[in-house]
């Protein structure tokens, strides 16, 4: 297995995961996404919230410029720009922690790195091949997830013979395209993609599984982060009340070796993962 190094580096950003795992702090510039849509659509309250979750812990912020929740409609890439750089632009002369383009888009992720993002965070894993040779180019690290179809068919009846082993060879086929490519394992994260084309017992799978990916080689983020699953669970049908549902899915996956937990509550979570991170290194 590769040995990937506990200090990630590359032009424009560090990560630091010699203490375990980090946050990646959640900030969607849309008016629709299924739990904070429209809350920091406008760009000024966008950037104060990205600075509050980085003095609340995170080490990553993500931000998307359009809602891949369940049935959720394409944005076409002049529309993801216009809600995402100007954001971008602001957020990054007040933070030193990277932030990262959560855009299947070539276009768009293009435009974010020059603006100042500096990880591209593509639900398609590189589908478009013009997203690897942006990152080969801009030396910049992906973030690669699962998904079964789109957003706009993903939940109608997913269905998996072993959903660990097949998203797990999906997305080793995929870090070894983007390996070829040029981009290094260390610069590589694969996603799960927890809800992304999974019924609740398939994110308890992958959940309880995750060690499987974890040792594929390549660093892993969880995104599990108010999901309808834990909605399911706990009887919450408001994604703001699923907090704890949340808490406890960040534990295990990080006893399972996730290097990185995309959240919304960073506050919270960053608790959460300094305690977990002490448990497992104890």
């Amino acid at each position: 297995m590769k040995r990937l190094p506990d200090i990630v580096k590359w032009p424009t950003g560090t990560l630091d995961f010699s203490g375990g795992c980090v946050v990646m702090g959640i900030l969607n510039v849309t008016p629709d996404s299924f739990s904070d849509g429209g809350q920091f659509l406008e760009a000024d309250r966008a950037v104060a919230h990205g600075v509050e979750m980085v003095q609340q812990g995170a080490a990553i912020i993500d931000i998307g410029p359009e809602s891949t929740r369940p049935g959720s409609r394409p944005v076409g890439a002049d529309e993801q720009i216009k809600r995402a750089i100007p954001v971008i632009e602001k957020l990054s002369r007040w933070i030193s922690v990277p932030i990262s383009i959560d855009t299947h888009d070539p276009e768009v992720a293009r435009a974010a790195l020059k603006a100042g993002a500096s990880i591209i965070n593509d639900i398609t894993a590189l589908a478009d091949n013009r997203m690897s040779q942006l990152a080969v180019e801009k030396q910049v690290p992906v973030i690669l997830m699962h998904i079964l179809g789109t957003p706009q068919t993903m939940q109608v009846s997913p269905q998996y013979d072993d959903v660990v082993t097949k998203v797990c060879e999906y997305l080793l086929a995929r870090a070894q395209t983007a390996e070829a490519a040029g981009i290094p394992a260390e610069h590589i994260f694969l996603d799960p993609g927890i809800g992304f084309g999974k019924t609740t017992e398939h994110n308890l799978q992958l959940l309880k599984r995750l060690d499987v990916l974890c040792g594929l080689g390549y660093r892993v983020l969880v995104g599990p982060s108010r999901k309808r699953f834990i909605g399911q669970l706990t009887g919450k049908d408001n994604p703001e009340q699923r907090l704890f549902g949340t808490a406890a899915t960040v534990a295990l996956a990080i006893e399972k070796g996730a290097s990185i937990v995309r959240v919304h509550d960073a506050a919270a979570m960053a608790d959460v993962v300094k305690v977990s991170n002490a448990v497992c290194r104890a």
